[in-house]
């Protein structure tokens, strides 16, 4: 049964088998793990994953292809579908009472930013994520302060997790092939989170504000939310810009900006 790959949901099916071999061999999938996949599309992972572990959560949005798994004899009680759209999917549903949830997926290019920040909201649920997502986004998420691609997600992401780049991919191991490079990261959500969960909404606030305008400084971007004297008060310099800041300085900044003084 072919199909034919859906722009409109970003699809690009993963089809080289050493790059295949090389993701599951990272992700060391073990039985008794509660591994959930992002978009299984074809099964290119997702039948590699099978042959390790009993049982397999995975989240698809085209209802052809949730077809095409169920017809599949391999799925019968080891692949457990839930039809739905990753970007509103409450992951915290899939919990059972002892360990935490292992990510992977070929994530949606089209998705994978928004998809990044809604996997954060249960980032205390999540032991790891490993994903193929476009390299720009993966430069993006591992940027450190003062380089061009450093930015929102890489503060965001890199205040609740450690990132890893696993492997660069090029286009001709997906089917249709992509425009643009790819790349594997591995997130690792922090044992002891960089910002404690009352912190989150006023740090990511702050975090927003902060790169609003990237050739603004952080006096002009935050305006309203911390005054000069403030931000000098926090340590840092109200003349730098968003992209010469730590995570730690965003995090200076959120506690000043909740305990001023």
């Amino acid at each position: 049964m072919k199909h034919v790959a859906r722009k409109r949901f970003g699809q690009n099916f993963l089809h080289d088998q050493g790059v295949i071999d090389r993701i599951i061999r990272r992700f060391n999938p073990q039985s008794g793990q509660h591994i959930v996949e992002i978009g299984p599309g074809l099964g290119a992972l997702t039948w590699p994953l099978l042959e390790e572990i009993d049982d397999l959560h995975a989240i698809e949005l085209d209802r052809d292809l949730v077809n095409r798994f169920m017809a599949d004899p391999r799925a019968q009680g080891h692949l457990h579908l839930h039809q739905a759209d990753a970007l509103s999917f409450d992951f915290a549903s899939l919990l059972s009472n002892n360990g935490k949830l292992r990510i992977i997926g070929n994530l949606p290019y089209n998705i994978s930013t928004p998809l990044m920040f809604h996997l954060l909201d249960f980032a205390s649920t999540i032991q790891d994520m490993m994903f193929m997502l476009q390299k720009e986004v993966v430069e993006r998420i591992t940027a450190q302060p003062g380089g061009k691609n450093y930015g929102r997600l890489s503060v965001m992401v890199q205040a609740q997790c450690s990132v890893e780049k696993i492997l660069d991919v090029g286009p001709g191991a997906f089917s249709p092939p992509p425009k643009v490079a790819s790349a594997v990261i591995r997130l690792v959500p922090h044992k002891c989170p960089l910002v404690d969960q009352e912190l989150m909404e006023v740090f990511a606030r702050l975090v927003k504000a902060a790169f609003a305008q990237r050739r603004k400084t952080l006096r002009n971007n935050l305006k309203g939310l911390l005054t000069e004297a403030e931000i000098s008060d926090a340590g840092i310099d109200p003349s730098a810009r968003a992209e010469t800041l730590s995570v730690e300085e965003f995090i200076a900044l959120t506690r000043h900006y909740l305990q001023p003084g």
